[in-house]
């Protein structure tokens, strides 16, 4: 079965300022192959939904079906739903994410 894939509009402000933010920093060359590697990503979600683990920042039992992919520091969060993998976060994995990560799942973007 192939799922449709949806990012949510904080998930897109997320890659957009991961993108400014290593052109700024590092190079626009640099920021577009992070960009590609992560779209490399969500859409290998589409066949392979499954492969990606639990969050360590949410607290067992917590919606089991939140699951996060990587692209190295980067992480992909999202949850699997019947039809659908709805991206609810991108950010760089040496960040503390706990917070922003439980507040992301209890509001709608």
């Amino acid at each position: 079965m192939t799922y449709s894939v949806l990012m949510t509009g904080a998930a897109k402000r997320d890659l957009e300022e991961l993108c400014t933010w290593i052109a700024e920093h590092d190079s626009p060359g640099k920021a577009e192959y992070v960009l590609d590697q992560l779209d490399e990503v969500v859409k290998s979600l589409a066949s392979l939904p499954g492969r990606g683990t639990h969050p360590k920042e949410l607290p067992h039992g917590t919606k089991e079906d939140i699951r996060q992919a990587f692209f190295k520091p980067y992480r992909v969060i999202y949850q699997v739903t019947n039809e659908h993998i709805v991206i609810h976060l991108i950010a760089d994995g040496r960040r503390n994410l706990q917070s922003l990560l439980l507040r992301r799942l209890q509001t709608p973007n």
